[in-house]
């Protein structure tokens, strides 16, 4: 049998990125200039500890050693998550700046990512969506590009410009006293060729003839004069990516001879340089204009043939010439070729235990060499793109801002130091926004423990639910496209309570906080029971396996301060029966006891025993170890174990396409092939059918049966609903959320203890 994981080192010591590899690895790095900002002249006190990250039992600071070769390539440190602010009000984040005419007394801008709330057009949901960050303190705020732009190349799930009561949506931003630009991207995909299946090609600048750039040209300028009419205060010129901009400035997409073409950074620059102007002219030079651009690229998708992607150096030569042009600012962000989310999600890089790193192609950078070594990479990708943004702020005089998990809340101390020492002017965010939009408010009142946290899970970008339709939900905030729509149409507030009522809830998971978090802010009475000695369910369990990155610890104290903030009496070490609720006699039962695991029924042997996922803290596991489930909590498993060494197979009874449901599509997209990659044989559709000394029999899905060495089984197998207790409950009024309702994942619960709490 191998080495022991112990309750100790596996609760305390389990997450991506150790301390000791850390400690041992960035010694070996110290060509890669990447581990934080560099320290002001006048540098603040050294940071002290905080409730920013406050510990719970399953304390993640302290970690097991991953002995796998792929752990140690980029080893984290998890010590900047430290705040010495006292007062946050006087602090360079909420500091006066500015932007082009205006005038922010804060560095944190709302990113124009899509959210998807245009979908049935500008209606309620996408003007209370955008209103929302003004009422939270957010004063500029960049919207995605809902609207047809291009007249020649229209994108048919879009309607004109012209269609859409623009006014509206400027004038419920403005009335809270922010501003609000609009981005216009093109993603490529218009000019681009279109497959058989419906998608589109990688354009490259070739494809345009001068008629065509001079249409587009036309085009954008015109738009840009029609949402200055409407009220918008600036325009932002999406030229990253895929986008047609990037497509010039590339010397991988532009092989032009004429004087659009790469032999020159005026030639590259100059279709959107001309835009810059042509805006300029039509609408004055108080309507601001940002660019946004590739800060630095790479070939993510065959690592190594490099040679044609920009670099730091020539981007901060276009960045001249866009100033010169006439923009206000420039927005920076990352620019791998293959995988357009990690341009403005790069933290997914960071995803997955002990495979920090990972391109979503089976391979790993190393950010020592990839990147120019950068990156701020040791920080699971917090602020990564700090020092490329330097680069090229230290090349201009007009503001340079730069996104990918600016969270200052997240980190206080770490973004205070890089707004002071300049590396950039403001943060650009998206996600810690959607997840909480009073965040500005409350992080300039000192109140970091009511911010709800980002996970990073990406469920809010292009998921799908258990059924395989398409949604851009959030973990944390249920309300997210929801609010307004079929299970809420109420909008993100709840509804008051309706009459007295007593409220218990039974299970202190995340679903269960949730439902009592809701039903209090309500106005109900209500009591939590929880069995075990703390709340927070499977959380801590999953943070001790995922690792740190998903800031799964922070979301279940938040949930906690929460029950606390709305009054919810919390009684924890109670066991909860049918008896006990009759004798408590509650007007309403809100079941959140998790789901039961299910068994194999089989027998171990004295050469491979078998065991539940629960007690892999304490069970002896071996050195090849077979899991058996196809869920994101076995993927999740066989990515701990793989970075301590062992050899993993995985039987699930799903088809292969179904491995890691419930877990978020770009996670699993970055996470699987490195669990490929690391050598782990997956068999869908299949069984265990026999479990002997050191090797076991699998039925796989051809019918044929074959037997592989295994010291350990692990049960990781879908819940089972459990909701015995309330089903023999009469006369009282009962509800079943999260697992035990429907075992899935967070989200899901989450989501169905907030939308149970609103039908009381």
């Amino acid at each position: 049998m191998g080495k022991k994981i112990t309750r100790r080192s596996f609760i305390k010591g389990a997450a991506a990125g150790a301390v000791g590899v850390a400690a041992f690895g960035l010694a070996g790095c110290t060509q890669q200039t990447v581990q934080a900002p560099e320290p002001s002249p006048n540098p603040t006190p050294a940071p002290t500890p905080t409730d920013v990250q406050k510990p719970v039992q399953n304390d993640v600071k302290n970690l097991i050693t991953p002995q796998t070769a792929g752990a140690h390539l980029n080893p984290q440190d998890y010590d900047y998550r430290s705040n010495s602010i006292s007062d946050f009000s006087k602090t360079t984040l909420f500091s006066d700046w500015k932007l082009g005419p205006l005038t922010l007394n804060h560095r944190m801008v709302k990113a124009a990512a899509g959210s998807d709330t245009f979908a049935n057009g500008l209606t309620e949901e996408s003007i209370a969506y955008y209103t929302n960050f003004a009422k939270g303190g957010v004063q500029m705020i960049w919207c995605e590009n809902f609207a047809n732009i291009l007249t020649k190349y229209p994108v048919t799930r879009k309607k004109d410009l012209m269609t859409y009561p623009v006014h509206e949506l400027v004038e419920a931003v403005h009335a809270e006293g922010a501003y609000i630009g609009y981005q216009f991207d093109s993603m490529g995909a218009t000019i681009g060729k279109q497959n058989e299946d419906g998608s589109f090609t990688q354009a490259t600048a070739d494809d345009l003839t001068l008629e065509d750039i001079a249409s587009f040209q036309e085009d954008i300028i015109n738009a840009a004069k029609i949402l200055h009419d409407a009220g918008f205060d600036g325009f932002e010129i999406n030229a990253a990516g895929n986008n047609i901009g990037q497509a010039f400035l590339s010397r991988n997409r532009n092989h032009r001879t004429d004087h659009y073409g790469p032999q020159s950074f005026e030639n590259r620059a100059r279709f959107i340089t001309e835009i810059i102007q042509g805006i300029k002219k039509e609408c004055g030079k108080d309507f601001i204009v940002q660019v946004l651009i590739n800060g630095i690229e790479e070939n993510d998708q065959n690592l190594g043939d490099n040679s044609r992607f920009t670099t730091v150096a020539e981007n901060r030569e276009i960045a001249k010439l866009l100033e010169a042009a006439g923009a206000d600012s420039l927005h920076v962000r990352l620019g791998p070729a293959g995988m357009h989310v990690c341009q403005f999600a790069s933290d997914l890089y960071f995803t997955g235990y002990g495979i920090e790193g990972t391109t979503g192609y089976g391979t790993q950078f190393d950010f020592s060499r990839h990147w120019e070594g950068k990156l701020i990479a040791n920080h699971s990708g917090c602020g990564m793109m700090l020092n490329v943004a330097q680069e090229i702020k230290e090349a201009v005089s007009i503001p340079v801002g730069t996104v990918t998990y600016m969270d200052p809340a997240h980190a206080p101390d770490f973004f205070e130091q890089a707004l002071k020492d300049g590396k950039v002017d403001f943060l650009i965010m998206n996600r810690p926004l959607i997840v909480d939009t009073e965040y500005v408010n409350k992080l300039r009142e000192g109140r970091i423990e009511e911010i709800a946290p980002c996970t990073r899970c990406l469920h809010c970008h292009f998921d799908r639910d258990e059924e395989g339709n398409v949604y851009e939900h959030c973990r944390v905030n249920a309300c997210v496209q929801r609010a307004y729509r079929e299970k809420m149409p109420e909008g993100y507030e709840p509804l008051p309570a309706n009459g007295k009522k007593n409220v218990m809830v039974v299970g202190g998971g995340p679903a269960g906080m949730e439902a009592a978090r809701i039903a209090a802010q309500r106005g109900y009475n209500v009591t939590l029971y929880e069995k075990k000695g703390m709340l927070g369910g499977l959380l801590p369990f999953a943070s001790a396996v995922k690792g740190p990155h998903e800031n799964l610890n922070d979301l279940r104290d938040y949930l906690e301060h929460q029950l606390e903030l709305k009054g919810v009496n919390v009684v924890t070490g109670q066991e909860v029966t049918a008896d006990f609720i009759k004798e408590k006699a509650p007007d309403v039962v809100i079941l959140a006891v998790g789901g039961k695991r299910d068994t194999l029924g089989l027998t171990g042997t004295a050469g491979t025993n078998i065991i539940s996922i629960d007690d892999i803290a304490s069970a002896d596991i071996g050195e090849k170890v077979t899991i058996v489930g196809g869920n994101a909590q076995a993927v999740d498993i066989a990515l701990y174990l793989i970075a301590q060494g062992k050899h993993v197979t995985i039987v699930s009874p799903d088809p292969i396409e179904k491995l890691a449901k419930g877990q978020s599509e770009w996670v699993k997209t970055f996470t699987l092939p490195m669990l490929y990659a690391r050598g782990t044989r997956v068999w869908p559709n299949a069984k265990i059918t026999s479990v002997k000394n050191k090797e076991i029999t699998i039925l796989g899905e051809t019918g044929v049966e074959v037997t592989v060495p295994c010291d350990t089984v692990i049960e990781a197998m879908d819940m089972l609903p459990n909701t015995e207790i309330i089903e023999s409950l009469t006369g009282i009024e009962t509800y079943a959320v999260g697992d035990c309702q429907k075992p899935w994942n967070f989200a899901e619960a989450i989501a169905s203890g907030n939308l149970t709490a609103r039908k009381i």
